[in-house]
């Protein structure tokens, strides 16, 4: 069955599929979909980081380079592409792109313990969602990431001509984007990055994440330079540098 807020009134107006492509992507079957992905791979036995871009975002946007950057970190690269965005096929919805991660992840013949999920603004709906599923995975990273996702759909959604009111759209997104539900069950190590000048997802989400995150092992840095959509660009070399020391915990640990 459809989730209401798979519907153009909400998913059509926080996704904004983007046609940008690879070259050589790797096509993985999912319920209904075709995903055209990204796998980098240096070395089998090294951690392997599952990407989830932005809303605005493509998988392309973010290949080579980022392979390369996470490469010279030691860890190999999965980037997921969302139904409807690049080459993908499908539609982008919401709820129907949940267990997306997890079947690229079983596809590429990975296991949870040897994987970082890595979500990026919305990106974090998914890669909370890879955890909430697979609570074994080695780590999380929320860059910009949101804690109310109903809060986001609401500021965007627009219900006129439906029957839907606001209450339905916060309460399908409590049954389906229950973070603090689902963070709580986590409790693997954690990487936050947030910029304190994010005007798009205040910085106040990353500390409820930080909050509801279940592990000891959990550290917020907060950037005082750019904003939601040039967080990496201003921080390149301190953003890196803490997902290089993220890494060595988690190999050590």
């Amino acid at each position: 069955m459809t989730s209401l807020l798979d519907l153009p009134a909400v998913s059509g107006c926080y996704l904004f599929p983007q046609s940008r492509t690879v070259r050589k992507a790797w096509m993985v079957p999912v319920d209904g979909a075709e995903l055209a992905c990204v796998h980098h791979v240096i070395d089998p036995a090294r951690l392997t980081l599952i990407h989830f871009h932005g809303n605005g975002e493509a998988v392309a946007d973010y290949v080579p380079w980022m392979a390369e950057e996470l490469a010279a970190q030691g860890l190999n690269s999965l980037f997921v592409e969302y139904r409807g965005y690049g080459a993908s096929t499908g539609e982008a919805q919401l709820v129907a792109m949940l267990g997306d991660g997890e079947a690229v992840m079983k596809a590429a013949g990975l296991t949870p313990e040897r994987v970082i999920a890595f979500g990026r603004s919305i990106g974090s709906l998914y890669a909370i969602e890879l955890v909430h599923r697979q609570p074994t995975t080695a780590g999380l990273i929320l860059e910009s990431g949101i804690a109310e996702p109903a809060e986001r759909f609401l500021k965007y959604a627009d219900l006129r001509g439906t029957e839907l009111t606001p209450q339905d759209v916060m309460d399908e997104a409590q049954r389906h984007f229950h973070h603090r539900q689902k963070l709580s069950g986590y409790r693997g190590p954690a990487l936050l990055l947030h910029t304190v000048n994010d005007g798009m997802v205040e910085i106040s989400h990353a500390e409820r994440n930080l909050q509801w995150l279940a592990g000891d092992q959990k550290k917020l840095i907060r950037f005082s330079a750019g904003d939601h959509n040039r967080i990496m660009e201003c921080n390149a070399q301190a953003y890196f540098d803490e997902i290089g020391e993220f890494v060595k915990l988690l190999e050590i640990g």
